[in-house]
């Protein structure tokens, strides 16, 4: 089994002297999985906080640090399931179908309360999980969860605006979002940077208008 992360009490302190760009955005969001990877909780928090700290800009320090917990949460706690689903070392997609994510969705709730997403935020994001790990479609809700996360760290509950026909859709960012999410899943980390790099620099851009 993995090991489970420190309580509350033990997290790591927000990171000083956080980079106000999209470039270090982009850096720390890979860190922060790599770290997961790596199996370092307090560093994959520090990283992911420093994204959210820039860009929940609405929320407090302290406030975007717990977002940041909650979804790297999600990731142990996600790591838990794949761990009590595996047949002779590799994962078992029906057991995996079965399994109780309930501990997964529960950290991205509380990344949603605090950070004021919408709510169905948790459902589609544990979802998307799911359907990584038993080959179903993750992109679609992955792009609709991001959409969903990108209209709070907005402020704008109409993103995306389109500005003609063709409405539905969940706005380039998040496709942009996902095939940073691709990349990663290949390791390719230098190219996962770069796709994230203008996801991130919309949302200052944006904040600057």
């Amino acid at each position: 089994m993995s090991e489970l992360p420190p309580t509350q009490k033990e997290l790591p302190s927000i990171p000083e002297d956080i980079e106000r760009s999209a470039s270090a955005m982009a850096d720390n969001i890979c860190d922060g999985f790599i770290y997961h990877d790596q199996r370092k909780y307090e560093e994959s928090v520090r990283a992911f906080t420093a994204v959210d700290v820039v860009q929940f800009d609405h929320l407090t320090d302290e406030e975007a640090r717990r977002a940041a917990v909650g979804y790297v949460d999600a990731l142990w706690a996600k790591d838990e399931v794949e761990e009590s689903c595996r047949v002779n070392g590799e994962l078992d997609p029906d057991r995996l179908e079965a399994a109780d994510w309930s501990p997964v969705k529960a950290a991205f709730e509380r990344r949603a309360s605090v950070a004021d997403i919408d709510p169905r935020y948790a459902e589609l994001t544990t979802e998307a999980w799911i359907n990584h790990k038993t080959k179903g479609d993750y992109l679609t809700p992955t792009m609709r969860a991001q959409m969903l996360e990108l209209r709070s760290v907005l402020q704008q509950q109409t993103y995306p605006e389109k500005p003609r026909h063709g409405q539905y859709g969940f706005g380039p960012e998040p496709v942009q979002y996902a095939l940073g999410i691709e990349l990663h899943d290949m390791r390719r980390w230098e190219q996962a940077r770069e796709a994230m790099v203008p996801y991130f620099q919309y949302i200052l851009d944006e904040r600057d208008q």
